[in-house]
């Protein structure tokens, strides 16, 4: 059996996945309620805002996810990039450190004012991360969001249950992994917030820092 590349392996996602978990809390408590590592809520309640006429308070949400779709542009020009030095670039982790840069400059924000700065550049990093880390031990996956993972994972445990496919069963045990370090994440990220504040990012970019060491 072919050996599964550093960046796809288990410990790698789950801090990835704990360190995306963290992101989205932080922002939510911290930064005007705005999810910046995934932008199904930020579109939901920017739709909601327009509803109700609240023009001004629905624009609070398109930062972000704008700042989301250009990161995943960024990603395909950097790897692209990268991939056509001689010898190839390890554009992954050229991903993570600037991640890391770029949250631990969000740590030093003040709350308030700079709300809008934070969240985007937490959604143009979560972009990249999402877009470069795509597969973790052999299965199709996210790190910043759990809505895909949620499905594929109870869709290997029926199969594991039906059919008693053993490997069905080992993704979803990848899949409910992932979303277990995801929650972790946000419950440590929230315990963390009312005595740390705007310095609570400093949680995952720790985590990052030991991603790179992983990758």
């Amino acid at each position: 059996m072919r050996e599964s590349p550093r960046f796809e392996a288990l410990p790698l996602g789950l801090l990835l996945a704990l360190a995306g978990g963290s992101l989205d809390c932080y922002t939510y408590l911290n930064r005007g309620q705005v999810f910046a590592t995934a932008e199904t809520g930020n579109l939901v309640m920017m739709g909601a805002r327009l509803a109700q006429g609240q023009w001004a308070q629905a624009l609070h949400y398109l930062p972000p996810i704008l700042a989301f779709a250009a990161g995943v542009l960024a990603t395909e020009l950097l790897r692209t990039a990268l991939e056509q030095r001689k010898p190839p670039f390890d554009w992954r982790k050229c991903i993570l450190l600037l991640e890391c840069a770029v949250v631990a400059s969000v740590a030093l924000l003040p709350l308030g004012r700079w709300d809008l700065l934070a969240n985007g550049l937490i959604s143009f990093t979560s972009a990249m991360q999402v877009e470069s880390f795509r597969v973790i031990a052999g299965c199709g996956c996210a790190t910043t969001m759990c809505t895909g993972n949620l499905r594929a994972g109870t869709e290997h445990l029926l199969r594991r249950l039906a059919r008693k496919d053993r490997a069905a069963g080992q993704k979803a045990a990848t899949y409910y992994a992932l979303i277990l370090s995801f929650v972790a994440g946000a419950v440590l990220s929230g315990c963390l917030s009312p005595l740390l504040g705007q310095h609570t990012a400093l949680l995952p970019c720790l985590l990052l820092l030991a991603a790179v060491i992983l990758s």
